[in-house]
């Protein structure tokens, strides 16, 4: 955590900078967990958008739980921080292997993931080499998106023995990454079954074929939320839904009020001829995803409120250059008044992509209104690298 004093107000620091509201993140962690917990199910949740212990610290009361994470960088973070209990979901290379079994010696039940023979056949030389298990999950495909095997695959029972064999086989990981394209509530919840069908069926492959499976594990922002049952599944994992962002919101999956994050810009200019007002805040600050381009309404590169977190109607981040964003009113909408030294804060396509731009977050609660912009309750860091 940054101890050094934090400026009064979002009127202090230089612009831009990343802006998390607590209030409402909490809102959201609350909402995902109650969900686990009527699902029955471990909820394990991914750190890599945040990215940031002290935001971690609001998933569970403040002491460590369960995480997944996308880096090992997190990963060592988080083991400095006192977790315990991580999952690397990445398909694992031979060269980190050193970090994770220097993780493992410290304790720390470090998983990786993997979906070849190859990676099995590194891990498990790692594992005898180092004489300790590396606990592996095999990654299972249940919708067409990245790496995995299917259920059915011949080579999944193999490898699923060699790593029993090595004392390192921990169990199966399934994500619905085309649920980010599910525009429906029914497209959302067939996706969370298949999701759920695709693990379960890959798990029984492998106790069919005598192989113990203790972890079942599923997840994304867009399955977790709509998931109806988890039978056979043990753990849950989401990440985005902490900040959620403007693509969950054109999904319906949240509501654009239910944004935690965003970025602080200063109005630096204005071009009347194009209709432009043009501000601090460029790609370098909001990241060049453009993740609502696919969507029914399309949001640029993020919407626009004011300091306090109203929405000025018609109003999009509509183009960005490296350290320029572009303002423009919709829907043949006048572009407001808003003089250069204005500051405006800019909700983000992707909250991942968005906090990646920067180094940490201004804190500010919601719950406390004050008459004068929102009072800056902390500066917290977040964790950068691989």
């Amino acid at each position: 955590m940054n101890t050094a004093p934090a400026p009064h107000t979002l009127t202090r620091p230089d612009t831009p900078f990343a802006v998390v509201d607590v209030h409402k993140a909490l809102r959201n962690v609350e909402r995902l967990a109650r969900k686990a917990d009527q699902l029955g199910v471990t909820l394990r949740p991914h750190v890599k958008t945040a990215k940031s212990l002290d935001i971690a610290a609001l998933l569970h009361d403040g002491t460590p739980c369960p995480v997944t994470v996308s880096t090992l960088a997190e990963a060592e973070a988080f083991a400095d921080g006192g977790y315990t209990d991580i999952t690397y979901a990445v398909g694992i290379d031979p060269h980190k292997l050193p970090r994770v079994v220097a993780l493992l010696r410290r304790g720390v039940t470090l998983r990786v993931l993997l979906d070849s023979r190859e990676q099995v056949e590194f891990v498990v030389a790692a594992a005898r080499e180092a004489g300790i298990a590396i606990p592996a999950q095999i990654e299972i495909d249940c919708d067409g998106h990245r790496g995995g095997l299917k259920p059915d695959a011949p080579e999944l029972t193999a490898i699923g023995r060699i790593l029993h064999d090595a004392g390192c086989l921990d169990g199966v990981l399934a994500h619905a990454g085309e649920s980010y394209f599910a525009f429906s509530t029914e497209e959302q919840r067939l996706a969370a079954k298949n999701e759920r069908d695709t693990a379960v069926a890959a798990a029984e492959s492998l106790r069919a074929a005598g192989l113990p499976v203790d972890t079942v594990s599923v997840g994304s922002t867009p399955t977790a939320h709509a998931a109806e049952d988890l039978t056979g599944v043990t753990e849950l994992r989401a990440g985005n839904y902490v900040f959620f962002d403007l693509v969950m919101a054109g999904l319906g999956v949240c509501q654009v009020d239910d944004l935690a994050l965003s970025v602080v810009v200063t109005v630096i200019g204005h071009r009347p001829e194009y209709g432009w007002i043009v501000t601090d805040g460029g790609w370098m600050a909001m990241s060049r995803d453009r993740g609502t381009a696919n969507q029914p309404t399309d949001q640029g590169y993020g919407l626009v409120t004011d300091l306090d977190g109203n929405l000025i109607p018609h109003l999009v981040m509509s183009a960005a250059s490296q350290e320029h964003g572009t303002l423009t009113a919709r829907d043949g909408a006048t572009l407001p008044d808003l003089p250069v030294g204005t500051r405006l804060r800019i909700l983000p396509n992707h909250a991942c992509a968005t906090a990646a731009q920067h180094h940490g977050y201004h804190i500010i609660d919601s719950s406390r209104p004050t008459r004068e912009a929102p009072s800056i309750q902390a500066v917290w860091d977040r964790v950068s690298g691989w």
